[in-house]
């Protein structure tokens, strides 16, 4: 029995209309995120123009293909906008718009009252195009793209496969033929078009979750003010990378950081001003240390950095570089700002301890306060 071409885009659009509203409810409402946005016009796009092309049974079937057709390649539009958004880059706007508006002419000028297959060829292009696009913008998320996002990416690139394979068709057997409309059919179509809507927006859901609770973690090891790693962060972390350390047996350097007379500040100039000189002072830790550093806040005015591959007199010139740093900080804020102290120990092959490098680091400390504050000291630790 042949499938009811037209029952089938009427399911199409109740899935697109029902999934578009739990999707925009359950997930964009809550996340705000840009790529959920896009698959929810993209979800709103393809309910529309599959109702446009209803209109190819009534009088008004000289509008059906112009406005159906520029709707679904709208939708497909919007499902690369989506992909991008994933990467965190915008969709230039000439493409969402012109890419629809050619579908749209090249089916106004082939005659969409007595043809039914009106601008079909740069439809089908357009649309193998776009998901395609798609498919590559989530495939450009490289090693470290989760297992959901490579999902997706499969997903789309099956549906531009479809459409590359159901044009070539198209222009080689005709719509007209027994294996076009066994294959690549109006109903064949819209099945595939709902397994994909089904299969991405699952994706789609899946991926905002898997967004929330990485935000959540980054979150809960951040210190909220400074934004470095929190105590409990840093040294889960910073034990991690000792046991590279020893296992690899290379070296590298603990640095305990202290603002001199911090409380000075506060009592001074107020609390405002001393979250202005941990922030200033966090940002000039930052920028003076490596990417693969670990900086972290362990409480009030106190800092810890844990530089592997570093000597101790390699942090000794760090140190004097976070200075320098939070000293050219300090001329743009309305009061003056502390001076710090730094307590260094090696790190080596034979570290054993945190807890042990940690307290080795504060006595080293303690001694460059005892000398007069504002420098650094490199103390030992018995590997």
């Amino acid at each position: 029995m042949a499938l009811d071409t037209n029952s089938l885009r009427v399911a199409f659009a109740v899935v697109a209309f029902t999934v578009g509203i739990l999707f925009y409810f359950a997930d964009y409402l809550s996340t705000r995120s840009p790529y959920s946005g896009w698959w929810s016009v993209s979800l709103a796009l393809f309910l529309l123009g599959s109702a446009a092309l209803l209109l190819q049974e009534t009088p008004f079937r000289w509008l059906a293909n112009p406005i159906g057709n520029s709707l679904l390649v709208s939708g497909a539009c919007a499902v690369w906008a989506s992909a991008r958004s994933v990467r965190a880059l915008h969709p230039p706007v000439w493409i969402l718009i012109a890419v629809p508006a050619c579908s749209a002419v090249a089916a106004a000028v082939d005659h969409p009252d007595t043809n039914q297959w009106a601008g079909d060829a740069v439809f089908l292009a357009f649309m193998c195009l776009m998901i395609g696009l798609a498919a590559r913008e989530l495939w450009l998320g490289g090693p470290e793209a989760s297992r959901i996002r490579m999902a997706m990416c499969v997903a789309a690139a099956a549906v531009a496969t479809f459409y590359f394979c159901r044009l070539m068709s198209f222009i080689l057997d005709g719509p007209g033929s027994t294996r076009y409309n066994t294959f690549f059919g109006s109903a064949v179509t819209t099945l595939v078009g709902m397994a994909f809507l089904a299969v991405a927006s699952f994706s789609m859901f899946a991926l905002s979750s898997e967004n929330r609770a990485r935000l959540l973690k980054s979150a809960a090891a951040q210190d909220g003010l400074t934004g470095l790693l929190n105590r409990s962060a840093f040294l889960q972390d910073a034990g991690d990378e000792l046991r590279r350390i020893r296992l690899e047996g290379t070296h590298g350097s603990l640095v305990l950081a202290d603002l001199d007379h911090f409380k000075e500040v506060n009592d001074s100039y107020g609390h405002a001003a001393g979250d202005v000189a941990l922030k200033a002072f966090a940002g000039a830790c930052r920028a003076a240390v490596r990417s693969g550093d670990l900086v972290g806040r362990i409480g009030g005015e106190e800092f810890i950095l844990l530089v592997p591959g570093i000597s101790a007199e390699r942090a000794r010139l760090i140190a004097t570089e976070i200075s320098n740093r939070f000293e050219t900080a300090s001329a743009a804020a309305r009061f003056p700002m502390p001076t710090a102290s730094y307590g260094i120990v090696p790190v080596g092959k034979g570290t054993a301890d945190l807890d042990e490098l940690i307290a080795a680091a504060d006595a080293a400390l303690y001694t460059a306060k005892s000398r007069g504050r504002d420098q650094a000291v490199i103390g030992r630790h018995e590997d």
